[in-house]
């Protein structure tokens, strides 16, 4: 993902929540569903998007990302929310509840 498209994704008025991730990832590929199934629940509300950290170096040095999975709510370009680690489902949509 060019860099340039990265800020287009997370600056558009529709909160955009990143998954920093990696395909060798156990924890990530634990996560994956969960986020599949809170995008659904929540695609009024939010976008979330994956990030390869692999293949995106330089967008994950920029944000810090030290841990995978890392998750990051954008709102408008700013970073809203942000959380490493394993989260469950109820989870992660009570926090982004409270952070839109």
């Amino acid at each position: 993902m060019a860099k340039g498209n990265f800020n287009k994704l997370v600056n558009r008025n529709k909160p955009v929540l990143v998954d920093f991730y990696a395909d060798w990832c156990g924890p990530c590929q634990t996560m994956a569903p969960i986020l599949e199934e809170t995008g659904k629940e929540m695609e009024e509300k939010v976008d979330v998007i994956k990030v390869n950290v692999d293949k995106n170096q330089a967008i994950a040095q920029r944000f810090g990302i030290r841990s995978i999975p890392t998750l990051i709510l954008f709102k408008n370009g700013q970073i809203a929310w942000r959380k490493a680690g394993l989260l469950t489902k109820n989870q992660l949509i009570a926090h982004l509840q409270k952070a839109l």
